[in-house]
């Protein structure tokens, strides 16, 4: 869970509610004065008080599904979320032709990740719609902008690997959406994730660009090998998971070598 020089994104949530189990880290100490997530409100004496409140919620929208007969206890539980989300969203549709849209997709995505982190549903449902709601507010616009900084930084890393992916008609084709969009959600395992988000909930959409470039140069090998864009996506989209530790670890070491050290990660 937390890392020895990095603090868990989601020990700041269970120390709002009064959970005080994880290491005190202060590499990350602003995020205790400030939940960026919104989650709870500022007067820390309120906060048990509104998660008996949160928590009542839950299971008012997950019952009405069910009396709905929109869910059913067979009903992956992030399917549930995603149904819960949009029913207090006032987005629920009863189409049998219904499709998910793309900020579904993204719900799904970071609900499915969260959910092997935290170790309780409404821990989980709240840390998720939240988290979302965090990316859409924060970052809504930044996709563009980041798949330029992850040109402009991977050509200054490995400009031989910059020329592969142009000569092959690659380089636009990357699953840029899975990797800056969903933030590595589905591509990364929840327990390497976990210190990228931390730099997500702290403000820093830039650390997936650099995770994103340190993926390439992990694999260039494979990558120079490879002459297809879509054998290329194949292979980003589900990387193995024996080293997406040090994958992070380098990523972390790339944005502090081109961009500092920013204030919330000394």
């Amino acid at each position: 869970m937390a890392e020895d020089s990095q603090r868990n994104f989601r020990s700041v949530y269970y120390e709002k509610v009064g959970f005080r189990g994880v290491e005190e880290k202060k590499s990350l100490e602003i995020l205790l004065k400030d939940d960026r997530l919104g989650i709870l409100p500022p007067h820390q004496e309120t906060h048990l008080v509104v998660m008996v409140h949160r928590r009542e919620q839950f299971y008012d929208v997950h019952h009405a599904l069910q009396v709905m007969r929109f869910i059913n206890d067979t009903t992956p539980q992030t399917e549930a979320f995603l149904h819960m989300h949009q029913l207090e969203m006032g987005k629920l549709s009863r189409s049998s032709l219904y499709t998910l849209e793309p900020e579904d997709e993204l719900f799904l995505a970071i609900a499915n990740t969260i959910e092997e982190m935290a170790d309780d549903d409404v821990d989980c449902y709240w840390l998720t719609k939240h988290f979302v709601h965090h990316l859409d507010t924060k970052f809504r616009d930044s996709q563009a902008a980041m798949q330029k900084g992850f040109e402009h930084y991977l050509n200054l890393e490995d400009s031989r690997l910059m020329a592969h992916l142009k000569v092959c008609n690659a380089l636009e084709k990357l699953p840029y959406d899975l990797w800056f969009r969903k933030c590595f959600a589905g591509c990364l395992p929840a327990s390497s994730l976990q210190r990228v988000w931390d730099k997500l909930v702290s403000g820093s959409c830039k650390i997936l660009v650099f995770v994103a470039v340190e993926i390439m140069l992990t694999f260039k090998m494979k990558m120079t090998t490879l002459n297809k864009s879509n054998t290329m996506n194949e292979f980003l989209e589900k990387i193995p998971e024996d080293n997406t530790d040090q994958i992070v670890n380098k990523a972390i070491d790339l944005w502090h070598k081109h961009c500092g050290i920013p204030a919330h990660s000394v």
